[in-house]
């Protein structure tokens, strides 16, 4: 382009709008840089640069704000109207690219390139400007904004650059698009681009109309419906025949004659109706009366599953969805057969108290499956608000029946199978206590005749088998845990795992991800590996979820077409899942002074614990640490004092509480810790501090101490067994108290565990120290 060609020229900017050359467009001008130069055009050759904003909102915008291509323009026409608006009328002449801004005081003035003039157009051109007549055509049709007149505008155009901006002036598009279309000189990249354009217009005014052709389709259905029923009305009122309220008064007056209920319900569902009735349509009150009818026939009150009284099939039901647990087997078992000699016995309460991850929620299915009855479940975890058990009274706005009555109208049975999960985790506040609610739901005696504040006729839950779940017993008030016959779930050993592993996790997890056994193979020795470097728990949720993850890496590779087919072995396992989160092996890799195992047991499984003794010069303080409970705190004062009676027994150095002080320490001081069960222990690591002799690695311990050095009894022993065996100690110290307990542990455990029976502290030091007292 030479020098000559480019033009010295007032500018303009626009908001919301372009322009393109042959265009003629009104405006209006409020802005004093725009009036100031429409006045300096207008005293020239007419001719004003015009480029849109990039920023709508900007009032008053600098140079970088505006686009560099715009249109060089002819006034034709300049109207001041009253407000103080300029209305001018223009028409595009030229496209033009802005090469530098010469002023900017009191309007823009800018140097342009205007660009090349159009030749005739090619054949390719040609072809491509009757697709865009077409395609404008077709969106002629779709919309309503553009007047069949315009076609006939456009059909008449024979150059390709006109074209494309003459069509894209007409389309209803973003500023974004006009503008690309303004700054495209190349003509046939111009007419490409209008294509696009033009034809995701249609398929947005496609999608528009048929969206409108559904919203009229409903009116009319609606209004057709409306003059329907208005018929059926005038039909009806010839006939003689009752609509509106009577008619479903009869209807509910007919339902409940024929609901089986018992006489009280009855007259009490007769007696709602009657209010009913004499209430207008539109009262508060008619809504509540009809809600409460219709629980009231909703419920079950007789409708009643029979039980499978088949001890056999029960019995190959369980076994088949759960290996191990032979107690709950065989509380169920016992339960069926009793059922079979007598017409009648109220519903047990089961509490099913095991770590999370055991099956309690699963094993409550199962129940329900073998027995043939209806299941239905509850969670309590969080409850604190006595009518999410009872329900609220009517009184109250959007009231509600509680869950147990809920839970019955689920069942559609007065007899099914209900668990009460997680009924360890109620908590009581200003709402009420819903552990005191539960009382009359769990008791034998009183379930019979249950009363909920929304139904408030008495309610026969006796009939239903109540199964309840906790991790911790200690949270469950008293008066409701002696309604309910505990039976503890310690959790799995090894040989469990394993099999459950291979008998329901595997294949559970190949069928949700779409595998086959022949793609994907677990060995046993890996499954193994699994369970002792990857998950450390009483349960097997953790342990699923393993496999899952290796059978999405599996799933992956294969339908990437890695491989066809994997099996799983140990140097697999940890290509797949990084390096073992846990060591397996011994508690501790050497003998420890001043260090003992402890066994613990907590909510999710037991544990080991080691305990820790430093001395250090000073006047005998005695320092706990490791956020120990006040129980904890109180065995080591008790160990403290033993030791100190017993000192010259015990090769204890002489006054050593006066010249030393003494630290213990119990690891992970991020978990609180507490019981009585820690006694023995902290004595033993005591003892081992202070007379220098090694505690033996293999070794862990559990039991209460007295002032006396006798060892009590604890609970948990088959847990702390199973989280030895896990920690690979091979030697257990336990109080011979619990020697009864040893019948819960499994064989497999107590084949790997040499349990050692004391019930005195003496006799611990003398299996848990290396080394003879002197």
């Amino acid at each position: 382009m030479t020098q000559d060609q480019k033009k010295t020229i007032p500018l303009m900017p626009l908001r919301g709008m372009i322009i393109y050359p042959t265009v003629v467009l009104h405006l209006d001008v409020g802005r004093e840089k725009s009036v100031e130069a429409l006045e300096k055009v207008m005293m020239g050759d007419q001719k004003i640069f015009l480029a849109a904003q990039k920023e709508i909102a900007a009032e008053d915008p600098e140079s970088s704000d505006i686009h560099e291509m715009g249109t060089i323009t002819m006034v034709k026409q300049m109207l001041k109207l009253p407000n103080g608006t300029i209305r001018i009328l223009v028409e595009g002449e030229q496209r033009a690219k802005v090469l530098s801004y010469t002023d900017q005081d009191d309007y823009f003035e800018v140097e342009v390139e205007p660009m090349e003039a159009e030749v005739e157009p090619t054949a390719e051109q040609q072809a491509l400007m009757r697709q865009a007549v077409e395609q404008f055509q077709e969106y002629i049709k779709l919309s309503n904004k553009v007047t069949p007149e315009t076609l006939a505008t456009v059909e008449d155009i024979d150059m390709p650059g006109r074209l494309a901006d003459v069509i894209t002036s007409h389309l209803s598009l973003k500023i974004k698009d006009k503008q690309l279309i303004l700054d495209t000189v190349d003509v046939t990249e111009r007419l490409n681009k209008l294509i696009d354009l033009l034809a995701n217009e249609k398929q947005v005014l496609g999608i528009e109309n048929k969206i409108g052709q559904r919203v009229k389709k409903s009116m009319e259905r609606t209004q057709k419906e409306y003059y329907l029923r208005e018929q059926m009305k005038a039909i009806q009122k010839e006939l003689g025949e009752k609509e509106g309220k009577e008619g479903e008064v009869a209807d509910l007056r007919t339902s409940v004659d024929h609901a089986p209920m018992p006489d009280n319900v009855k007259e009490a569902a007769y007696k709602e109706l009657d209010r009913y009735e004499k209430l207008p349509q539109s009262s508060a009150e008619s809504g509540v009366i009809r809600n409460y009818i219709d629980w009231l026939l909703q419920l079950p009150w007789e409708a009643e599953t029979e039980d499978s009284l088949d001890i056999g099939q029960a019995e190959k039901i369980l076994n088949d969805d759960h290996y191990g647990l032979e107690k709950v087997k065989e509380r169920v078992l016992e339960h069926l057969s009793v059922r079979k000699l007598t017409e009648r016995l109220q519903g047990p309460i089961l509490c099913l108290v095991g770590p999370p991850g055991v099956g309690k929620t699963s094993l409550a299915r199962s129940i329900a499956r073998s027995m043939n009855r209806h299941f239905v479940r509850a969670s309590l975890g969080g409850v604190r608000d006595e009518a999410e058990i009872r329900g609220h009274r009517r009184t109250y706005v959007g009231a509600m029946p509680g869950r147990i009555i809920r839970g019955m109208k689920t069942a559609e049975t007065i007899n099914p199978v209900f668990l009460l999960d997680e009924i360890d985790k109620m908590a009581s506040d200003f709402r009420g206590d819903p552990g005191s609610a539960m009382l009359e739901v769990l008791d034998p005696e009183q379930n019979s005749t249950f009363s909920d504040h929304y139904i408030e006729e008495s309610y026969d839950l006796s009939k239903v088998m109540f199964i309840t779940t906790a991790n911790n017993v200690g949270t469950i008030p008293r008066p409701l845990l002696d309604r309910m016959e505990l039976i503890n779930i310690a959790g799995y050993t090894e040989v469990e795992k394993t099999h459950i592993a291979k008998e329901h996790l595997i294949p559970r997890q190949l069928e949700n991800h779409g595998l086959k056994k022949s793609q994907l193979q677990f060995r046993e020795d890996a499954i193994k590996y699994i369970i002792r470097r990857y998950t450390r728990e009483a349960g097997v949720r953790n342990l699923e979820r393993t496999i899952a993850s290796i059978c999405r890496k599996a799933t992956k590779q294969i339908v990437s077409n890695e491989k066809q087919r994997l099996t799983i072995t140990v140097n697999a396992v940890e290509r797949l899942l990084g390096k073992p989160l846990f060591r397996y092996g011994l508690a501790e890799t050497e003998d420890q002074i001043g260090a003992a195992t402890g066994l613990a047991y907590t909510p999710f499984g037991g544990d080991t614990l080691s305990i820790e003794v430093s001395l250090s010069p000073g006047k005998g303080k005695l320092t706990l640490t490791g956020k120990l409970g006040d129980v904890m705190k109180e065995s080591a004062q008790a160990a403290f004092s033993y030791i100190r009676s017993r000192a010259s027994e015990l090769n204890v150095p002489a006054n050593f509480n006066e010249k030393n002080d003494i630290h213990i320490h119990v690891p992970e001081g991020a978990t609180p810790k507490d019981g009585p069960s820690a006694g023995v222990t902290m004595a033993t690591a005591l003892i081992s501090a202070l007379t220098e002799r090694p505690v033996k690695k293999e070794v862990g311990m559990t039991g209460e101490m007295t002032l006396r050095g006798r060892v009590l009894p604890i609970g948990g022993l088959k847990e702390k067994a199973l989280s030895a065996h896990r920690a690979g100690l091979t030697t257990i110290i336990i109080p011979k108290d619990n020697d009864k307990d040893l019948e819960d542990i499994p064989d497999s455990i107590k084949d790997d565990l040499h349990f050692i029976k004391v019930s005195h502290l003496d006799e611990v030091i003398k299996h848990a120290l290396k080394g003879d007292v002197e």
